[in-house]
């Protein structure tokens, strides 16, 4: 987790509630690149063989999903900022076999009350 940005204070809403929005600093993301390993594909394809949930692959994004979001935090942890408003993910497919995971959203200062 980055330094002064806790999970709670980054939200997908255009606001956090409790707390006053006092300076916007601007667009901050993270991303991260990945693929899988030749033995990962195989496995996923004889997990495809059964049906259900492929494991391999989920536990790919969600590693990919969690390390955008913190280095999304740690952006705007070096402009000042304490909370992430209208937070969103992006994937894109960079080549066969790639895919670039983005989360992006507007860093705040915030002050509760």
């Amino acid at each position: 987790m980055a330094p002064g940005i806790p999970h709670h204070q980054v939200t997908t809403a255009d606001q956090l509630h409790g707390v006053r929005v006092v300076r916007s600093m601007g667009i901050v993301r993270g991303i991260t690149v990945r693929s899988r390993s030749v033995i990962g594909n195989l496995g996923a394809a004889l997990q495809t063989l059964v049906g259900g949930n492929i494991s391999i692959y989920t536990e790919l994004c969600e590693k990919a999903h969690e390390e955008a979001f913190e280095l999304m935090l740690q952006h705007a942890a070096a402009m000042g900022a304490n909370a992430v408003v209208a937070m969103r993910y992006d994937a894109n497919d960079v080549a066969e076999g790639v895919t670039e995971v983005l989360a992006y959203g507007t860093a705040v200062q915030v002050e509760v009350g």
